[in-house]
Order: C-alpha cells, then structure tokens, then sequence
C-alpha cells in the first residue's frame, strides 16, 4: 500500500536519505511519523537479549511502515533499519490523520494492507512453531512469491541472503543453509550462481 507522493509531498512530508544500517527508528521510540519508501529497502527487526538478529519484514519501494503505533500512540515493538541506501518520505502524526481525515479511502486501504500484513504474519507464525525447517523457508518463500504474476515452479528469484531468509525464519544461519541445500535436492528450488530461484 502506498499514498501518492504528490499528495504527501502537498501536506508537507520531506525525502530523508538513509545509508545502509542506519535506523529510521528504534524499537521503544515514540511513533511520530508515517513512513514510506521511495526507493531501497528497509528491514523491521528485532535482537534477543543474546544478541540474535529476528527480522520480522523486509519493505521495499513505495511500501509504508510504523503506522499502525501511529494509531495506537504505543512505541515501536520494532527497529526499522535502512538494508540498503535508500529514500525514505515521511510525513508527522498530525499531519497524517489530517490526510486521512480528507481522503477515507485512504483509511480503508490502510486498514485492508495491516490486514493482509496481520494475516501473512499469522500464517508464517503457525509454519514457524514447527521445528522443521524447510516448512519454515517454504512458507516466508509463499508468502514472497505470492504477489508475484508468474506464478511457475523457478520463475521466482528470491531477493534476500541465506542470513535474512535463517532471520526471517527464526532459524540459525548454518540451519538455513542446510535446509536450502536439501530443498534444492528434493527440487523445490534451483541455484544458480548462488542465487535460490522459487
């Protein structure tokens, strides 16, 4: 889901850039501004208490993010980090619900995307309390390849490393790579040139 970056840009948001691993916000920071990229990628993460990385998305362009704390007014259950150099808009709280105050639709569509993000969430959640860990890379690969027009077996080229795909998944980094292995030789995916294709 995303707002015109006309409309934002009348209401006053501004274009930040950001350089690969630096964070856009911190998980218990205050919510204070709707965000949406304008090209790059962000992650939203989490860290254990042992220092164990859990990513819990990976957002790309024109794709929006920390405005469900905005209508919560709770702090950030999450990091948002900058996984490539990227732009960034971002529009303050007061100005946003003036936004949707003006435009309803753009509230139901809000309401439809954390919808689809709550579901998805749901889905890998129940694939992720098993221990296995091919159903656990085989569900965030779905959940991937879904929106995708190619729906064929290969067609798909997964965008992320082994080390965000084991982050994802809640799985260890050597985990992942032997399960990647392992689908490859059952034939779920193809590598080429180090690159998992779904």
């Amino acid at each position: 889901m995303s707002i015109k970056k006309r409309l934002l840009h009348s209401l006053g948001a501004v274009e930040e850039h950001y350089y690969a691993g630096d964070y856009i916000f911190r998980e218990d920071g205050t919510p204070q501004f709707y965000y949406q990229i304008v090209d790059g990628e962000v992650k939203l993460n989490n860290y254990s208490k042992e220092g164990k990385e859990f990513i819990q998305n990976i957002l790309s362009k024109d794709a929006c993010f920390g405005e469900a704390m905005l209508f919560l007014e709770k702090p950030y259950p999450v990091n948002a980090v900058a996984l490539t150099n990227c732009t960034v808009l971002k529009i303050c709280r007061a100005k946003f619900m003036d936004l949707i105050d003006m435009y309803p639709q753009i509230t139901l569509d809000i309401c439809t995307a954390l919808s689809e993000k709550t579901y998805n969430k749901f889905v890998l959640m129940r694939k992720i309390a098993h221990k296995n860990a091919i159903e656990r890379l085989t569900e965030i690969m779905d959940i991937l390849k879904e929106p995708q027009e190619n729906r064929d077996k290969f067609s798909y080229e997964i965008p992320h490393t082994r080390q965000q795909l084991a982050s994802l998944s809640g799985l260890c980094v050597e985990t992942a790579i032997r399960a990647i292995k392992k689908m490859e030789e059952n034939k779920v995916v193809i590598i080429k040139n180090r690159k998992i294709f779904y």
